[in-house]
């Protein structure tokens, strides 16, 4: 279907503003791009009952980290969350709007995760990052007043593609069980070539340049581009994981590979909704204080988080009476 109208709007409001090609600048002046971006936005911070910042011990040093708790209850429970931004930008600033909603409408608390960014720590620095985070919320919850027995993993767009590296690495490493995982438009290849590269490669914000841009300040080695903490869609096995909400956008170079790995996980027995948007782009959850769709979208993400979190554990920490079909 056609570009959704408040999508064609921001494009053509970027487009006017000049903004420059991402894959075309300095790492630093990529982190201030997005920073403008986010600017675009116009919106006003939703309240939460509670936000914390504090320093959690990783493998290689503290993890920055932000909790919003939607209530003063204790006990909540907790998305761990990795923001986008190609592994290389992006912060727990630049998705500040979004944990807001999603602690919100969900109901639950989200900490949000400043893992380290490429190229100054490139992979796997970012994916052990991520699991350390999760791995700590999970055995020091009630230092966060939050249930540590009920956790899910999500990120957008390079943050999916952490949360699904982390429920491989949960699964893998023994720990810690996991309830759910949330992806939103992930990078689950380094597959350039696909249907959705080829047709979304330029005009619809991320570009296929702007990828080949990120993947090789992450991890420049092509040959270790298919290990499947980098690369998930590339893991022998997914059996075992938790189950999980994969979002895609219609024009996005993305849209491909973030389908194929919800087919792949609904194969291989893990209960998995892939939902399409139709009309829209890379980001377009992030973006949803201008763009309706985006509020449709965090509102299903609550949804499922709910459904998630009230399920029976079961005597090994997975979810009971999860299904296997896919809703695409």
């Amino acid at each position: 279907m056609p570009l959704d109208p408040a999508v064609r709007e921001f494009l053509d409001q970027a487009a006017a503003l000049g903004i420059p090609a991402m894959h075309t600048l300095p790492v630093s002046e990529a982190r201030e791009l997005i920073v403008k971006r986010r600017a675009m936005l116009e919106a006003t911070p939703e309240p939460v009952a509670r936000i914390e910042d504090r320093t959690i011990p990783g493998s290689d040093g503290d993890i920055p980290i932000r909790l919003y708790a939607p209530s003063d209850e204790r006990g909540l429970p907790v998305l761990v969350f990795f923001h986008g931004g190609g592994w290389v930008i992006g912060s727990i600033d630049t998705h500040d709007l979004l944990c807001r909603a999603l602690a919100n409408r969900a109901g639950c608390a989200v900490v949000s995760v400043e893992y380290r960014l490429a190229p100054e720590a490139r992979f796997p620095a970012a994916a052990e990052d991520a699991y350390a985070a999760t791995a700590w919320v999970a055995e020091h919850g009630d230092d966060l007043g939050v249930d540590g027995r009920r956790v899910a993993v999500g990120g957008d767009s390079a943050g999916g593609n952490l949360a699904a590296a982390v429920s491989l690495m949960a699964r893998d490493r023994g720990r810690p069980p996991l309830l759910f995982q949330l992806l939103l438009y992930p990078v689950t290849a380094a597959d350039f070539e696909t249907a959705s590269y080829r047709e979304c490669a330029d005009g619809y914000g991320l570009s296929r340049a702007d990828m080949i841009w990120f993947w090789d300040h992450y991890l420049p080695e092509t040959a270790g581009r298919t290990n499947p903490y980098a690369a998930p869609l590339h893991a022998d096995d997914l059996s075992g994981l938790p189950p999980a909400l994969v979002i895609v956008a219609e024009y996005d170079p993305l849209c491909d590979e973030g389908e194929a790995f919800a087919a792949r996980l609904h194969d291989a027995g893990v209960g998995t909704t892939l939902a399409r948007y139709e009309g829209q782009i890379h980001g377009f959850v992030g973006n949803f204080t201008i763009m309706e769709q985006g509020r449709v979208a965090i509102d299903q993400i609550a949804e499922a988080l709910r459904a998630a979190f009230a399920r029976p554990m079961g005597a090994a920490g997975r979810a009971e009476g999860v299904g296997g079909s896919t809703g695409a």
